[in-house]
């Protein structure tokens, strides 16, 4: 069984909602986003922004992308600013008016995140305004990773202008799918990305404050190009106009072309391997996932794990506490063995957790009995695997002294509760 990303519009609690979820080939749920279908997303927009205020004791200023819509912009990593309203002498000054993105959404308390370093994300590569150097994704071996930037750079070079631009205008990331794909579906994307961004620069100083520059793509094709390329996926959405818009992306076909060869043989260099459906049976889609109950279990408190064992998850303003209990599990409860079982199966659902819920920032996890040298190098070393799936940035800190394992996943996007707190 292939994994399956499902994309469908639903009602939770009176309002509609777009709902992306991913599927791992044994069809056990992986992920859930939620954006409410009569609001725009914010997250990866671009703006002509203007300073409102500006907070000198923490070397940021507060930004509006529209009149009475306040983001936070963090002055100490503004290394490129493009203005189009420039008034005083110092970096940044109240009133000016200058090229935002969203980088970050409302989180919590907190504001949405503007920068004025610009990010243009393809399939892959990332075109970066305020890096200007050539970077390739770490999760790539150094030899293949000096391979693709010789490539990369060879394959500009035809470009009339690109190369020297590359290190002085603008940098590039070559992201993980660029390995997977002939270099010259990279140097088109190139392209693309060049020209998006050369006109940004040409047409902004001409547009007025609150101007949208450039709309991100929608939340759920950002997250389909994020699959790696050699996976065998199955794309399943029940919205035609969604549907047509994944198949204007170059690497996902519809599944019937998979029908009418009658082969599932293809390479990945030649090929997609993500094929799209459009599901039109009466039984809606939702209901035949189940995706309400899966939703309504996401936004518990206590998450009852195989063995009897449970988790309770509770989320605060300053970090989220992850306990583990042994519950039900009253077998040999006094067993060193039976203590390192729970505690690995806890591991593996606390990093699954992670990303349904979309927990981010600090998160302490409270496991049992960890008071071994060799329970804890275990432990760890059986969690930091589980949490290497996650495609958002996790980093497992380490043990306190009172035995609480403590780690930290980067803040993008809001967590699931709160993307449904209005509803």
């Amino acid at each position: 069984m292939r994994k399956r990303y499902v994309i469908t519009r639903m009602e939770i609690r009176g309002r509609e909602y777009l709902i992306y979820t991913e599927f791992d080939d044994r069809g056990k749920l992986q992920e859930i986003s939620a954006s409410p279908a009569d609001q725009d997303e914010l997250l990866g927009n671009i703006y002509i922004g203007k300073v409102k205020d500006i907070a000198a004791s923490i070397d940021a200023a507060f930004v509006e992308i529209a009149p009475g819509r306040r983001c936070f912009l963090s002055c100490s990593g503004l290394r490129q600013p493009l203005f189009t309203k420039k008034i005083g002498k110092k970096l940044i000054c109240q009133d000016e008016e200058l090229v935002v993105q969203v980088v970050r959404d409302a989180v919590k308390t907190k504001i949405p995140e503007v920068s004025g370093d610009l990010q243009l994300e393809g399939q892959y590569l990332v075109l970066t305004a305020g890096n200007h150097k050539l970077g390739v994704s770490n999760k790539l071996p150094s030899d293949v990773s000096m391979r693709l930037r010789e490539a990369f750079l060879n394959g500009i070079k035809a470009i009339p202008g690109a190369a020297e631009e590359l290190g002085r205008d603008y940098g590039c990331i070559l992201r993980t799918n660029a390995e997977r794909v002939p270099i010259d579906q990279v140097i088109l994307e190139y392209e693309k990305l060049r020209e998006q961004y050369l006109e940004i620069v040409h047409t902004a100083p001409h547009r007025t404050a609150y101007s949208l520059i450039r709309k991100a793509k929608p939340f759920y094709l950002k997250e389909l190009e994020g699959i790696p390329y050699e996976e065998e996926a199955q794309i399943v959405t029940d919205c035609p106009d969604i549907y047509e818009t994944i198949l204007q992306q170059q690497r996902f076909l519809p599944d019937m072309d998979r029908a009418a060869s009658g082969s599932d043989d293809h390479s990945a260099a030649e090929r997609p391997c993500c094929r799209v459906s459009l599901y039109q049976d009466d039984y809606p889609l939702s209901k035949l996932y189940s995706l309400e109950k899966q939703i309504e279990d996401a936004c518990r408190e206590r998450v009852w794990l195989k063995s009897g064992a449970y988790l309770v998850i509770t989320p605060t303003e300053a970090l989220t506490v992850i306990d583990v209990n042994s519950g039900k599990q009253n077998k040999g409860k006094d067993s060193k063995e039976n203590y390192r079982k729970i505690n690995l199966e806890a591991a593996d659902e606390i990093a699954r957790q992670l990303r349904i819920r979309n927990i981010s920032g600090i998160c302490v996890v409270d496991f049992i009995n960890l008071d071994t040298k060799e329970a804890q190098a275990e432990l760890m070393q059986h969690f930091r695997r589980a949490l290497s799936a996650d495609r958002v940035p996790v980093h497992l800190v380490d043990i306190t002294k009172l035995g609480l394992v403590e780690l930290t996943r980067k803040k993008v996007k809001r967590s699931l509760i709160e993307q449904l707190k209005n509803s």
